[in-house]
């Protein structure tokens, strides 16, 4: 794991500046602190910081191939990589090395562009070519490792983060104000698009090339597969098959010449990785977990449930207020965009307590979106839609709207339940699925956002829903489809920053691609037999994991913002949010923003998720646009606390054996 950036320019007369070049790497130290490397030929300028995983000793980057004309920096793990060297030594490739890396580049040479079939793992990379002249640019199929680049009349720059490329660029940034309805909504940015006017992300499952005789060409080389409804294996099949594909991921996620742990909630999908992990190291598996001194947001029972079931060396965390809010502005400098979630912090949090003692950690994610985890997001919607086409069809249109009008006379309590139902929204995936669970939603946006072309100018859910009617004709399958390509990769997003701003490699099992192409090939209806949850992925490891966890109701990563910020941290809101420099930016109507701040200090629900993203962007604002200093940002008003807090917060490790 580690950070790449690079420049190219278009004029082969030009040269790449050595001095900018060095001030790209090095905004990205924290991703790789063992090791740098810098490459200039002309026109092209590769860097890299390298966090070493696989050949301790060898492995250095950029590299070359013997005669010195292809380059490549890589940033991933290649978890096929000895059997895909296996294959290129029967080509007749000679290797100087035991790196992933120089399998990557050698497969380059025998395989060309279409090398990124070969691979198995997550990746970004860029190559050379120079006798083509031709720079390649590819990013992992399911966006596990993020890939960022801008394009101007001159040059082409690219980065594992946005802040190298802001580190490279003489203009100054500018906001992209045109994602606000869709971040609004959504929490994200899907597609291309970023913060950053100028600024693109390099899509999942994608490559760019760019030579001077062909210009820019994109290829998407792998996409979810559709679900079959036809498919002749019955659910027992099934089970077998996601069963075998969970155990050969983890095994082929385990490769590495450092000690791998595993951040364990307590939760289905981590306790998973842990019950299939132990036989697999040498010695106990070092699991690490985060909680808060809030009863409610805490799950160090089930989590150290999980541990002793496996006999691991347990760690715990707990985060105070002052320590997850002093951590802010610095987090959201290394997320390069507002902290859409609020578990961010947290993950960072552990990232670096698990840093003191391993350089690679296994995680959960993923497993939500592949096996319908997500109960009212999924169930719900699903018989929303269904409930939907019959009230549809049997109930007549004037009769329906009588229901729909009367939905917001009912009592508080109901009527929560009846607006997010199908007795009020239209029977479409638009409304049941994406706009139903917006943060700010359709009427809201229309009336905080002063500039109304935004809300106008493109559809918000554009992408969403593309993904989704490309899913099939099952509900659920659609929504699985969609949020892998989707949300999941904002997910994925947030993980990797979190991670190496510690300096951490977080591996993802569930995102194994082979295991994609099984599990997302069967139908919704089977992921989620009987209305259950996860249930053809709880049906293939009933025998592994303990009961309780087995039984227990999902819970998230539950963070009490909302308590924060009604009480101590009140002040982050009138700041933020209320303040002067956040009402001169001309996004918002400032009445909407004092009624939306005086309904969450009266104690009505639903607001505190919305402040939280005000506050995160007028604080993305102030570090990225004003240029102010993220370590400096909240210093005053929460170092007084900081230091009390943080005595007693690291629990000792506990060996539960």
């Amino acid at each position: 794991m580690c950070g790449i950036t690079g420049i190219l320019k278009f004029d082969p007369r030009s040269g790449v500046e050595e001095r900018r070049l060095l001030a790209m790497r090095e905004s990205l130290l924290h991703r790789g602190p063992d090791g740098a490397g810098l490459m200039v030929r002309g026109r092209i300028g590769f860097a890299h910081r390298r966090l070493s995983i696989i050949d301790l000793a060898g492995g250095h980057q950029p590299m070359s191939n013997p005669a010195g004309d292809i380059w490549i920096t890589y940033n991933g793990e290649l978890y096929n990589f000895r059997e895909l060297r296996e294959v290129l030594l029967r080509q007749g490739c000679v290797f100087r090395t035991n790196s992933d890396t120089e399998v990557v580049l050698r497969a380059y040479e025998v395989f060309g562009e279409s090398c990124v079939d070969q691979l198995r793992g997550m990746f970004t990379f860029a190559i050379w070519d120079g006798p083509c002249q031709r720079l390649f640019l590819a990013r992992d199929r399911l966006g596990i490792k993020p890939l960022y680049y801008s394009i101007n009349d001159t040059e082409l720059l690219f980065g594992s983060e946005i802040k190298a490329l802001l580190a490279g660029s003489a203009g100054h940034p500018v906001f992209n104000r045109a994602i606000l309805p869709e971040f609004l909504a959504t929490r994200y940015v899907a597609g291309d698009a970023t913060f950053f006017e100028g600024v693109r992300k390099l899509m999942p499952g994608h490559t760019l090339s760019w030579s001077a005789a062909d210009g820019f060409r994109g290829r998407c080389y792998w996409q979810p597969p559709v679900a079959r409804a036809d498919s002749a294996k019955s659910y027992h099949d099934h089970v077998g098959e996601v069963r075998g594909g969970l155990e050969d991921a983890v095994q082929s996620h385990l490769v590495s010449d450092v000690p791998v742990g595993l951040f364990l909630s307590g939760g289905l999908d981590s306790t998973i990785l842990a019950a299939l992990m132990a036989p697999r190291v040498d010695g106990p598996v070092q699991t690490f977990s985060v909680g808060f001194h809030e009863a409610e947001a805490n799950e160090f029972h089930f989590a150290r449930l999980a541990a002793k079931a496996i006999g691991a060396n347990h760690r715990e965390v707990l985060v105070s207020p002052e320590q997850f809010f002093a951590a802010l502005p610095k987090l959201i400098w290394h997320e390069d965009e507002p902290i859409a979630f609020t578990s961010s912090v947290p993950l960072h949090i552990i990232s670096r307590l698990a840093r003191e003692h391993v350089k690679v950690v296994l995680t959960g994610e993923g497993a939500d979106e592949l096996f319908l985890g997500y109960d009212y997001r999924y169930r719900v919607t699903e018989k929303n839609l269904r409930l939907g086409s019959w009230f549809g069809r049997t109930v007549p249109a004037g009769l329906r709207a009588v229901v729909a009008k009367a939905v917001p006379k009912l009592p508080a309590q109901l009527r929560r339940y009846a607006e997010r139902s199908f007795l009020a929204l239209e029977n479409h995936p638009r409304a049941m699925f994406f706009e139903n669970f917006s943060v700010f939603r359709n009427a809201q946006r229309q009336a905080l956002l002063l500039d109304a072309s935004l809300e106008a100018d493109r559809d918000t859910y554009d992408q969403g829903l593309g993904y989704y009617a490309a899913g099939g004709a099952d509900a659920l399958t659609c929504m699985s489809h969609a949020d892998l390509q989707t949300y999941l990769v904002e997910l994925l997003m947030k993980q990797d920053q979190m991670s190496m701003a510690a300096s951490l490699e977080s591996r993802v099992p569930f995102l194994d691609h082979h295991l994609v192409d099984r599990a997302a090939a069967i139908p919704g209806h089977l992921r989620m037999r009987g209305g259950v949850t996860k249930s053809l992925l709880r049906d293939a490891v009933r025998d592994i994991v303990p009961p309780e966890i087995m039984q227990r109701r999902k819970m998230g990563f539950p963070v009490p913002i909302g308590q924060w910020l009604r009480g101590p941290f009140w002040w982050l809101v009138e700041e933020f949010v209320l303040g002067q420099r956040a009402r001169m930016r001309g996004h918002f109507n400032t009445a909407e923003l004092s009624a939306l701040a005086g309904a969450h200090r009266a104690g009505h629900g639903g607001q505190a998720e919305r402040l939280w993203l005000l506050i995160n962007l007028e604080v993305w604002q102030r570090i990225f646009i004003d240029g102010e200093d993220p370590a400096r940002m909240f210093a005053d008003r929460v170092q007084s606390h900081t230091h009390r807090a943080a005595a007693g917060l690291r629990l000792p490790s506990v060996s539960l054996q």
